[in-house]
């Protein structure tokens, strides 16, 4: 018969499935099908994959989203995976939520005009972000390659699909009334869209220079885009940070976030976050996440590329690489700081004597600990190499 991973432990907890099973998804979360034997405790879900979740296509592109509704333990934030052809437009429209974007790959324009009619008009490339306040008009263009990015609204109850569009306006106005707003004759509506467009195919725009649009008051002080690629990483053993919040992208006031890269063998230390819940996205690679709530409750998940993850305020946590490459994951918060508190900092500041009476623990442990934060880490003899899920003969 043909060899299959079991729900048996090392020390030989569990037993057999032999029931009704999806091998492939048991073979991606090993550490959810066998779960580590310091898992306790009532941890609610904390991942959903956008492979699961509906895919809404248009001639011009596709969009996907994760809210509440897929994820319901997520209430500070969601998320819209969204891809647009060569050309193809993401149209005028405005949102109740701010707007925070990270460029996945390929190239788009962007447009916005702010409360007081000043303009603003960027191309965006892999790795460059964007934020739109709440509130003020934008539309998002692919460029010659096409483009996908992923999307983070400050509500975990958004849709993108419940925006507000110049379309779905226009299409819900008395023709009339468009008449008498712009000074135009009825006829020049005859042909507007009969319901929201949201996605459309249109050619690709000409140089940037070539729509390029002179308002009276000026341009928008504050850059509404960002290239957080091109800011100088903090580099550790193991792995690499960048942090982006409105101490270096000043409009970004509702959302920070972090670049973070995981080495082999490396990972994201244990640590938590004071101020808000953490919202992930898992750009490349695999990797396994324990979070830890107290009163005996951890739980461990296991991630891929594509994947959400999610922590709530101030919960323990670590992300370990589990795969042979690089695992870059973006860390995003509700708000306008970017912070955290590290495991092995705090107890390096506290008074060894204190530490060791707690924890039970000699210079073996107390003599590692660093006063500086490493947000990755990665010690020699000390990296972490899981094994997969052992094959078994039922």
């Amino acid at each position: 018969m043909e060899r299959i991973p079991q729900p048996i432990r090392s020390d030989g907890a569990g037993w057999v499935d032999k029931g009704p099973r999806d091998v492939m998804r048991d073979l991606e979360n090993p550490n959810m099908f066998v779960p580590p034997a310091t898992d306790a405790g009532l941890i609610p879900n904390l991942k959903f994959s956008f492979s699961d979740s509906h895919m809404q296509l248009n001639q011009g592109g596709w969009s996907r989203e994760i809210t509440v509704r897929e994820l319901p333990i997520a209430t500070t934030l969601a998320g819209v995976n969204m891809s647009l052809t060569p050309g193809g437009v993401r149209e005028l429209h405005w949102h109740q939520q701010a707007e925070w974007a990270y460029m996945i790959l390929g190239s788009a324009r962007i447009t916005s005009v702010d409360q007081h009619g000043r303009n603003f008009i960027a191309d965006i490339g892999p790795g460059d972000l964007w934020y739109f306040p709440p509130g003020l008009p934008h539309s998002i263009q692919g460029l010659e390659e096409g483009c996908e990015f992923l999307l983070v609204f400050d509500d975990g109850h958004f849709s993108d699909l419940n925006t507000l569009s110049i379309s779905d306006w226009f299409a819900h106005t008395p023709p009339d009334v468009l008449s008498a707003n712009f000074g135009a004759p009825i006829g020049a509506f005859d042909h507007i869209p009969s319901d929201q467009v949201y996605i459309y195919q249109d050619v690709v725009p000409g140089p940037i220079e070539s729509q390029q649009v002179s308002s009276p008051y000026g341009t928008i002080p504050q850059s509404f885009s960002h290239k957080l690629l091109a800011q100088p990483p903090l580099k550790t053993p193991g792995g690499s940070v960048r942090i982006v919040d409105s101490t270096n992208f000043p409009i970004s006031q509702t959302v920070a976030a972090a670049l973070v890269e995981i080495e082999p063998g490396a990972m994201r230390e244990l640590h938590w976050h004071p101020n808000q819940d953490e919202w992930q996205y898992y750009l490349t690679g695999q990797g396994r996440m324990t979070v830890f709530g107290g009163n005996g409750a951890a739980r461990t998940f296991d991630y891929r590329a594509g994947d959400v993850g999610y922590v709530p305020f101030a919960f323990g946590h670590y992300i370990q690489n589990t795969g042979t490459g690089s695992l870059w994951f973006l860390e995003m918060f509700k708000s306008n700081r970017f912070e955290d508190v590290s495991l092995n900092q705090w107890m390096a500041l506290t008074p060894a004597s204190l530490v060791k009476s707690n924890l039970h623990v000699g210079p073996e442990l107390l003599d590692t600990l660093r006063k500086t934060e490493w947000p990755v880490v990665k010690y020699p003899g000390f990296s972490y190499y899981p094994n997969p899920i052992s094959p078994s003969k039922y």
